[in-house]
């Protein structure tokens, strides 16, 4: 794994977003459109996975109620997995990216340290077995392993 610098990868906004969605932007490479659209509008960071997957970290540049969407982008196939951390009401600020050859980690919400894995194939995934304030979309099967250290307190301070 390795960050990738914005000149290299970065988006185009196709839609602005509504009450009820979120911004639509395209991926361009080398400044080259794909045709691969994503949920979100800032291109926070991207790591490069292998020669034809990446890990994008998009907000929507939305005060006070940020949401951080982490995409696991295959250039053949478009995006092959897509989870959200945040909440309403919730703010949070994309900071502290360190990336290693087999995980990435950051800061986001809260005192925790989010870590990322990106496995080579699918493994199987357990209900509910996300941190708090993760959500994704239901599924036996997932790519990015996610924790958070501590985990994220709740909104009336426990954990």
């Amino acid at each position: 794994m390795e960050e990738v610098t914005t000149l290299s990868l970065s988006l185009s906004e196709v839609s602005e977003a509504t009450d009820t969605t979120q911004a639509r932007s395209e991926i361009l490479i080398g400044g080259n459109p794909t045709g691969i659209i994503i949920p979100g509008k800032v291109l926070e960071a991207a790591i490069k996975i292998d020669s034809r997957r990446y890990l994008l970290f998009v907000t929507d540049d939305v005060i006070f109620e940020e949401m951080l969407t982490l995409l696991l982008l295959d250039l053949s196939q478009g995006v092959i997995e897509e989870l959200t951390i945040g909440g309403a009401y919730t703010s949070g600020y994309f900071e502290n990216l360190k990336v290693s050859p087999h995980s990435a980690s950051f800061s986001f919400i809260g005192d925790a340290t989010w870590t990322v894995k990106v496995s080579a194939s699918p493994i199987f995934k357990l209900p509910f077995s996300d941190p708090r304030g993760v959500s994704r979309p239901m599924g036996l099967r997932k790519y990015i392993d996610i924790s958070a250290t501590p985990a994220p307190a709740r909104a009336d301070g426990s954990r």
